[in-house]
């Protein structure tokens, strides 16, 4: 993106910009006409620019109320919910706030670790039935071994809190990895796709944060939970349609693993009746983990670095492969 694209002129945010927000936005961009986000997506008949928020229609939807969209904005790391075929193939710039879920998805993985490490679900329960020492599986973390499987930006926040605890950490990519490259921090292991069988066998703790696209659907079926060591612990903070959720109850309820954290599902949420809320060995935090005081300010530098960006034709920061997904 060498050269400068064309001037944007019109830009639609989502209802979650607040006043101040769109203040901010005017200031570094004057010449912006800026609009909040109708119910019926009217204003983006015209608008050259998109910054949604949870309201948004999808792909092809998207393409056909704003034929003039030059570039859509995520304030979210994922995507896959515009990704149609015909989005894909389009000219429509897609770029998301990857990198800044960083801190807090990595506290909240390591929340879930240690609830199970410490028995905070067994003693919650006891608490709420007075008991005053109800039977627990307290384990230590130090000697463990944690596998992250989607080893970016967030796993790379992961590996020193995890490290700390006297966690061995492995990460998964998906493309091979470099043998002469410098390990990142705190890191141990890093193996390719390839090899991930081997691994999850060796693995007490085995955290997904795969991105949600045609390879990962459905990822962890009945086959992958059967390569999991006897004993482990599965915890999902990437994309819930990335797992079998009944082929993982059917291995939680058999005992093969020991117990699951999952911070999203599919769909979202769970039905009451789904069995997997039925089991003990199960925490589920409503796709609470990237929650941050600090997430809107975050999200809004990234895409007021991009404005800028755009308009000076200069590569924008968290473009997104639509082929790929991320």
């Amino acid at each position: 993106m060498g050269a400068a694209l064309p001037k944007l002129h019109k830009l639609v945010v989502g209802q979650h910009l607040n006043d101040a927000a769109i203040e901010s936005i005017q200031r570094h961009a004057p010449q912006l006409s800026i609009h909040r986000l109708s119910q019926h997506w009217d204003d983006l008949a015209d608008a050259d620019a998109f910054w949604p928020g949870l309201e948004s229609p999808d792909g092809d939807t998207l393409l056909a109320v704003a034929p003039k969209l030059k570039w859509l904005q995520s304030f979210g790391a994922g995507v896959d919910r515009w990704l149609s075929p015909s989005l894909i193939k389009s000219n429509l710039i897609v770029t998301n706030a990857s990198g800044i879920h960083g801190t807090q998805i990595a506290e909240h993985a390591l929340g879930l670790i240690l609830s199970f490490a410490r028995g905070f679900g067994t003693l919650l329960r006891g608490q709420q039935q007075a008991l005053h020492h109800p039977t627990l599986n307290q384990f230590e973390l130090s000697g463990q071994t944690l596998l992250i499987i989607g080893f970016g930006r967030i796993a790379r926040d992961i590996a020193p809190r995890a490290a700390a605890f006297g966690l061995k950490v492995i990460g998964v990519k998906q493309s091979e990895p470099d043998p002469a490259a410098p390990l990142p921090a705190s890191v141990d292991e890093i193996v390719g796709v390839d090899q991930l069988a081997a691994a999850l066998s060796r693995a007490d703790h085995v955290i997904s944060l795969l991105p949600l696209t045609a390879a990962t659907q459905g990822f962890f079926d009945a086959q992958r939970f059967a390569q999991f060591k006897p004993g482990a612990y599965f915890y999902n903070l990437g994309r819930g349609a990335s797992v079998d959720h009944l082929a993982l109850y059917t291995a939680l309820q058999g005992g093969h693993l020991a117990g699951a954290g999952l911070d999203v599902t599919e769909p979202e949420p769970l039905p009451l009746e789904h069995p997997l809320r039925q089991l003990s060995n199960v925490l589920l935090t409503a796709h609470t983990a990237g929650a941050s005081p600090h997430y809107q300010q975050r999200a809004l530098a990234v895409a007021l670095d991009n404005l800028q960006r755009f308009q000076s034709g200069l590569p924008l920061i968290n473009l997104v492969n639509k082929h790929a997904g991320y």
